[in-house]
């Protein structure tokens, strides 16, 4: 598609904006000047916090429970997968802890710390001894980002009862813990729910499939060395194809209750 500069529509209809930044636009609806972007950047990391501080919140009120189960999503974009895992979450009354969240507690060592200070002496060790055992068994190198990354979502299985989304936390926690669910959809199945998703063309939507298709096995296979889309990584692999939310649902907790009684 032919690159042109036009002003930016969202600087248009701010109120008392007078900078009208030219931009990029590449046929995508996403076309925000960088002073729009950065406001919207800071105002989002601020919202993470609130959820994050919130989960702790109810930590640290609760308490350590004994060893509760949790789920693991992984999901092909356009299958449906998110939607599913807000209403599975909401059913089994488990925290919906979503990736990007994750991703920027593992970014920041302080958030970091604090989730990890939520567990006792004990449980902290027991935390470092199964990281140090599956870092030595995948032969994995961990950087600054892989030891909070593995560090924040081995603290949510220790508190347990939580529904994680991405961040390849099939891999961390484990298994006898956890119940391992992906959700996959053909891919024109996918490609359509994007374009009504996003509300962009069908080039737009296919080129958004196939890169977060592509971003998302590189992560896994960046950090953890697997293939992300092995069926030998997942209690249950679920194509969403003619299934609605509800039906998918169903299905994922009589397989979750049939693992946990």
């Amino acid at each position: 598609m032919t690159t042109e500069r036009r002003l930016c529509v969202i600087c248009a209809w701010r109120e008392h904006c007078q900078k009208r930044f030219s931009v990029t636009y590449n046929g995508s609806l996403n076309i925000h000047c960088p002073d729009f972007t950065r406001d919207y950047t800071i105002r989002d990391l601020e919202a993470d916090k609130q959820v994050v501080e919130a989960v702790l919140d109810k930590w640290r009120k609760e308490g350590l429970a004994g060893p509760r189960p949790c789920i693991t999503v992984s999901r092909e974009p356009g299958a449906g997968g998110s939607e599913i895992a807000r209403k599975l979450a909401a059913d089994l009354k488990m925290d919906l802890m979503g990736g990007q969240i994750i991703s920027r507690v593992a970014e920041s060592t302080g958030m970091s710390e604090k989730v990890v200070a939520t567990l006792d002496e004990k449980r902290v060790t027991t935390l470092d001894t199964w990281l140090t055992s599956l870092f030595t068994a995948r032969h994995l190198w961990p950087d600054v980002y892989l030891k909070h990354l593995t560090k924040v979502i081995g603290t949510i299985g220790e508190h347990g009862n939580a529904l994680i989304v991405g961040r390849g936390a099939q891999f961390i926690l484990p298994p006898e813990r956890l119940f391992r669910v992906r959700f996959i959809a053909p891919l024109e199945q996918r490609i359509a729910k994007i374009m009504k998703d996003r509300k962009c063309s069908r080039d737009d939507a296919e080129s958004y499939v196939i890169k977060a298709d592509a971003d998302r096995a590189a992560f896994i296979k960046k950090y953890f060395r697997e293939d992300i889309a092995d069926p030998s990584h997942y209690d249950l692999v679920l194509n969403t194809a003619g299934l609605s939310v509800d039906q998918a649902t169903e299905i994922v907790k009589a397989s979750f209750r049939a693992k946990f009684p």
